[in-house]
């Protein structure tokens, strides 16, 4: 799956990924990226701009971009971007800070699946190793354009969880 990124941004630039626990209403999701927009406009780091970029994917994620090449980014202008997740949150009532929802791209749509249901998704067949994730840890523009999203079986989770599953199960009878 392609997602679209403006050129001109350096492979390392430093993502930072917000999942929404539902999709943003189309007002909501074109008040959001008129926020957006005005805040990577004006984005700083000790009064130098920030190349950087903030869009909505898949209708329920904000990435957020910055070219450190250009620019550095500081503690402070990262807390400046929180702020405006805070703010979006207020303004849309969409959690973006739940980090125990996990996504996947099932039948073309995004399905959130709670981390504690997630061992029976897969006990259940729900999700297999070839299942789409996508991966909110990733970290740069390259990770971005390259794994997200990506097979479960090649991401920390299926690391973790698909081992112990093929662990437990019992062995093929001979």
């Amino acid at each position: 799956m392609n997602i679209n990124l403006p050129a001109g941004f350096d492979p390392a630039s430093r993502v930072w990924i917000y999942q929404g626990h539902r999709p943003f209403t189309t007002l909501e999701a074109t008040a959001t990226k008129h926020l957006l927009d005005s805040f990577v406009r004006n984005w700083q780091s000790h009064g130098t701009p920030v190349k950087g970029y903030a869009g909505i994917f898949y209708n329920q994620f904000i990435i957020f971009m910055a070219d450190e090449t250009a620019s550095g980014v500081s503690g402070c202008s990262t807390d400046s971007s929180v702020r405006l997740i805070r703010q979006i949150e207020q303004q849309t009532d969409i959690r973006l800070f739940d980090r125990l929802d996990l996504a996947f791209y099932i039948d073309g749509k995004v399905e959130l699946i709670s981390m504690t249901q997630f061992p029976h998704a897969l006990k259940t067949r729900r999700l297999a190793a070839g299942s789409l994730y996508f991966n909110n840890t990733i970290q740069t523009k390259e990770e971005l354009e390259s794994n997200w999203p990506s097979p479960l079986k090649d991401s920390w989770l299926g690391v973790r969880y698909l081992n112990q599953a093929e662990a437990a199960s019992p062995a093929p009878a001979k």
